[in-house]
């Protein structure tokens, strides 16, 4: 009888471990460490010495350096590091801030100025952006942005749930956008912040063109203002084709072959990620993707003031 008894418990406690759930932080995905690099813009824009963060391990960087990840950060941003025809120019819309003991990431829609002799003349809307991946600097051109996102990191697990802490302050009114080779323009209609975790099956053909298949898909847009932080929220990742899921919205669906983001192929060449088809929804994927902006309209375009504040991301099994 107690054997019987001793079994049985054995066999309980293993079908509820079965079931608990499993919640793994994403290096770095506190928000706690930072660099902080230091850069001197050209002299013929003023010659301003500006910080430009990035996720990673606790350091400064003095110098226009082109910025590579270290420390096993799987983290970039759109901070970034820029050198046209020779001038030296800085973008930053994300920031860390102190919460509580420790810190998170200020993502903001700003309007980025550049002062030639005292006189502006170029002023770039830039959406603060965080990204599994890396930034390509220097930025050499405003010319198809996403082509300067090596965006991913190998990846093969099915997570459930992409989590974190969010915040989010959402101004109301239209779109400003604004490229810095025309006059602002106003557009109709808001804009929002987002988050979203895509899982992506890749394949490279001879030529090294890559190729991609969406494996899992949880995406999300954020219009209202939060009193407070929200913490632990999740955004449920779905499998397969998700076209005819209740939940589904436009922007849910595959990426577009313009706007596809870029990696670099086994030849060492920055190649587009095409997006072609919704893969099986029991399909292993080959690489990871998040994201959290705070914008989610085209490069360029945004409200001015939006500010997503995000910290403590990780995936629930």
């Amino acid at each position: 009888m107690i054997k019987r008894m001793i079994m049985a418990a054995i066999a309980a406690l293993t079908l509820a471990n079965a079931g608990a759930e499993k919640v793994v932080p994403i290096n770095f995905g506190n928000m706690d460490r930072w660099v902080t690099r230091n850069i001197t813009e050209s002299g013929i824009i003023g010659g301003e010495t500006k910080k430009v963060y990035a996720i990673g391990p606790n350091k400064t960087i003095n110098g226009a350096k082109a910025y590579v990840p270290e420390g096993g950060t799987p983290w970039a941003s759109s901070n970034v590091y820029a050198k046209v025809a020779g001038v030296v120019k800085t973008s930053n819309a994300v920031f860390p801030e102190t919460r509580g003991n420790g810190k998170c990431a200020k993502l903001t829609t700003m309007l980025e100025k550049c002062k030639a002799i005292g006189v502006i003349n170029v002023e770039v809307l830039v959406s603060g952006s965080i990204f599994l991946g890396r930034m390509l600097e220097p930025i050499t051109s405003s010319n198809d942005p996403y082509s300067k996102l090596d965006m991913g990191i190998p990846f093969t697990q099915r997570p459930n749930y992409l989590q974190f802490d969010y915040k989010l302050t959402a101004p109301s009114g239209d779109r400003t956008q604004s490229t810095g080779f025309s006059a602002k323009k106003t557009i109709k209609g808001r804009d929002y912040a987002e988050v979203y975790i895509i899982l992506q099956r890749r394949w490279e053909d001879a030529d090294g063109n890559i190729h991609a298949a969406r494996v899992g898909t949880g995406r999300q847009r954020f219009g209202t203002s939060t009193a407070d932080w929200v913490n632990n929220y999740r955004i449920p990742v779905w499998y397969g084709d998700i076209t005819t899921h209740a939940g589904y919205q436009k922007y849910m669906g595959l990426i577009p072959k313009s706007k596809s983001y870029s990696a670099r192929n086994s030849k060492g060449k920055i190649v587009p990620v095409v997006e072609e088809k919704w893969d099986d929804a029991n399909a292993t994927p080959t690489h990871l993707l998040v994201m959290a902006s705070s914008g989610c309209g085209t490069a360029y375009v945004g409200t001015i003031g939006m500010t997503l504040w995000v910290d403590n991301f990780a995936l629930v099994y």
